[in-house]
Order: structure tokens, then sequence, then C-alpha cells
């Protein structure tokens, strides 16, 4: 495979072309641009910057920016973390309510046994006279 020599690829950045633009009824030149593959390419990359800053100023400085999922105000993320508090105290409140109710169904069909102290306490004796 041949080298590419550094020169000859300078030189096919600078080669000057014509871009012609012509009316196809009448063949008449209307625009003429001369241009080469250096100043396309400088062209191109300089319209690309200007967009991309254009788009992000725009999505910056306007109200574009609530769109973006993720992004809100600050009311509305700390609203959010109120809500998300309460909905687990919620939660949490009717899984202990659920519990109770199944523990008193249990007891009532009598499918679980209580267990009972039946361990005999040795009370010491007093003396109770009859005077």
């Amino acid at each position: 495979m041949a080298k590419l020599d550094y020169n000859d690829t300078l030189k096919r950045l600078r080669n000057n072309y014509r871009l012609v633009v012509m009316n196809d009824d009448t063949y008449e030149e209307v625009v003429t641009f001369r241009l080469s593959r250096f100043s396309v390419y400088i062209g191109l990359s300089v319209s690309f910057v200007l967009l991309v800053g254009l788009t992000i100023a725009l999505i910056t400085f306007t109200p574009l920016k609530y769109y973006i999922p993720g992004y809100g105000t600050r009311e509305s993320r700390t609203a959010l973390q109120v809500l998300k508090i309460r909905t687990d105290s919620l939660e949490q409140s009717l899984k202990f309510k659920d519990q109770y109710l199944e523990s008193i169904k249990k007891v009532l069909n009598g499918g679980e046994t209580i267990q009972r102290d039946t361990v005999v306490l040795q009370a010491p004796q007093t003396a109770i006279s009859n005077e």
C-alpha cells in the first residue's frame, strides 16, 4: 500500500474548485462559488458549532428546559419529596393494619394457638395470723 505524502494531502485540501448554480432552462449561471476542500471543511465545522451552541442556548435560557425529563423547578422537587414521604408512611401504616387484621382472623378461626404461660411460680408464703 502506498504511503500518503503530507504535501499531497495539503495540496488536495488547498486545490480550488468552482461550484456553479445554473438555470436549467436557459443555462444561465445564477451563482458561482470558488471553494476548496479546506474551506468547505471549515464552513461545515463552524455551522455545526453554531447550531449546537444555538440549541444549547435555546434550551438553557428559555422555558423549554422544563420539558426535559428529570429537570424541574426547586418547588416541584420539594413537593415531590414531600409526596414521596407521605406515600411511604401510608404504605407502612397499611402494611401494619393488614398484619393486625390477619392475626385477628387467625385467632378467630382458631388457626393459631396462643402460647400461655403455664409455669408455676413459687411465691413465698407469708404467715397470716387470725388475731
